[in-house]
């Protein structure tokens, strides 16, 4: 069986749209976007401007540069002639779906359309951590597509609209990923699954969860040594390949128990748990509590 883990951890989280926006900006002037968590994205349509981020150098973006950011904490969009670093902006409203940042009667120096979204995913804190920090896509006319059709959905209250907004984002944040440049040079599992030795290891615990994978058997699926895959893998991908395929069980494992008619003895089995005594153990340990009161909690929210 093919599967496709980029297109299975999308799909997990769940994403929906909060808002679309065009945003017009003018002069000198600074955003400051601290958004605990929420996963922002923004295509610049006219002009340039720097974004300053935790732990990374600054970022240059221009016209026809799509940005996302899967978990954002705290990051600075400002002009490239930006005011002092105590100078912070609010966007105003200016008309349905517009707004505009900067002193009043200077002119349009940037144009941006700027988004912010949610992942459903009880398990979005985990899956996110397996996407690079930010990705920066240029020159993809396919994203600009898509925003603009995220855009236009978000401004109207049309049949089936939740679920459009839904796959739109599906395809969005999968697109971002396969083409951002900071994909190749962060390590996620979007950077493994450009690798092609680590891709077949990757596929192959997606599509067999169940199976009693040891780091000999996956370096086996990618034609290494065991001492290099474990090298590799945990370089490209961010984390040890067992410490990953833990991970990803944990969070198929959340799935499951949303779904009430299942036991635990058959979740044990379906993310490769011999028992349920040793399945609860390691929930416990991973997730904070056993599986029957994560269950029951989940019920109740």
């Amino acid at each position: 069986m093919t599967v496709d883990p980029l297109a299975e951890i999308v799909t997990l989280l769940q994403p929906s749209a909060s808002y679309s926006k065009l945003v017009e900006y003018a002069g000198r002037w600074r955003v400051r976007r601290d958004i605990e968590g929420k996963p922002v994205f923004f295509a610049v349509l006219e002009g340039a401007c720097r974004v300053v981020s935790p732990g990374r150098p600054p970022l240059i973006v221009r016209e026809g540069d799509f940005v996302l950011s899967p978990f954002t904490n705290d990051h600075i969009v400002e002009s490239i002639d930006a005011p002092p670093p105590a100078i912070a902006m609010m966007p105003r409203a200016i008309a349905e779906g517009r707004f505009r940042v900067g002193p009043p009667g200077e002119p349009v120096n940037l144009r941006m359309q700027v988004g912010l979204c949610s992942f459903a995913s009880p398990n979005a804190a985990l899956l996110v951590s397996l996407l690079p920090a930010m990705i920066v896509a240029r020159e993809q006319p396919r994203l600009a597509l898509l925003l603009q059709l995220v855009g236009d959905e978000t401004r109207h209250a049309r049949p089936g609209r939740d679920l459009v907004l839904e796959r739109l984002l599906e395809v969005l944040l999968i697109e971002a990923l396969r083409c951002g440049a900071d994909v190749t040079s962060v390590p996620s599992v979007a950077r493994g699954l450009s690798d092609t030795r680590l891709a077949c290891a990757l596929r192959a615990m997606h599509a067999r969860p169940a199976q009693s994978w040891t780091v000999v058997a996956l370096a086996s699926e990618a034609a290494m040594s065991r001492s290099a895959f474990f090298a590799r893998f945990s370089r490209i991908v961010g984390l040890p390949p067992m410490e990953y395929l833990l991970s990803w069980r944990m969070a198929l494992a959340k799935r499951l128990l949303h779904q009430r008619e299942l036991t635990i003895d058959y979740i044990a089995a379906q993310v490769g748990y011999g028992s349920a005594s040793t399945f609860s153990t390691a929930f416990a340990r991973h997730v904070g509590m056993p599986p029957m009161r994560y269950a029951r909690a989940m019920m109740a929210n």
